[in-house]
């Protein structure tokens, strides 16, 4: 299916309810797949999918350009290039129990129409009236420094002087790597509306005095 159809409602719905509980639409950083479905989308959701806002202004605050991978969604979510035919399988054609996140519905009618924009607008005003959940992850990151020489106790203190607005530093341990060296292994728990994980691990690598590199070693939505 066409990638277009995200502007749809019923493509939004959709979309909506495959981030609900993911913070990229693949793996665990910003890739050229986000982009795909940010360009998609056009313009900024509206708070009747949360979860779609919540990922677009998250996206939103990235360099587009420099981020990895190929500009194409997932299969899962009919991969391809904006604008571009999805690939169509004659063995799914007739395969009922296939869902397709994409797919616009041609039967619907105008009253359907209706009355799905009425619900979700009778939605949107409820959950306006509620406090709104604030998307966590709880993160595990390697900071490993140039040699056995580095002063790891300076490493740890230079990596918890990061402030960042939903960062929240946690417990820490020396992991031996091997040849006398040793890692430093820390958890931070972040807010996803307010903290890039990739702006992170930057500011960490930007000690360059102590740290060779930095890595998520591990990655839990809370």
């Amino acid at each position: 299916m066409a990638i277009d159809d995200l502007k749809t409602p019923k493509g939004l719905k959709d979309l909506d309810t495959y981030l609900a509980d993911r913070s990229y639409i693949e793996g665990y950083q910003a890739t050229q797949a986000d982009v795909a479905v940010y360009e998609a989308l056009g313009k900024t959701p509206s708070p009747a999918n949360p979860h779609v806002l919540r990922w677009y202004n998250h996206i939103k605050s990235h360099e587009l350009k420099k981020l990895p991978g190929e500009k194409k969604a997932p299969s899962v979510l009919g991969g391809g290039a904006p604008g571009a035919p999805a690939a169509k399988s004659a063995e799914k054609d007739d395969d009922d129990d296939e869902v397709d996140l994409f797919g616009s519905d041609e039967e619907e009618d105008a009253e359907a129409e209706r009355i799905r924009e009425e619900r979700l607008k009778a939605y949107a005003e409820k959950k306006a009236k509620k406090p709104a959940l604030i998307a966590k992850s709880s993160i595990i990151i390697d900071v490993k420094p140039w040699d056995d020489e580095t002063d790891l106790k300076a490493m740890e203190k230079a990596v918890r002087s990061i402030e960042m607005d939903g960062l929240v530093w946690g417990v820490s341990k020396l992991v031996p790597v091997g040849y006398g060296i040793k890692k430093l292994q820390i958890v931070c728990v972040v807010e996803d509306d307010k903290v890039s994980v990739d702006e992170l691990v930057e500011k960490i690598q930007d000690f360059e005095e102590h740290v060779q590199s930095a890595d998520i070693a591990a990655f839990n939505k809370i």
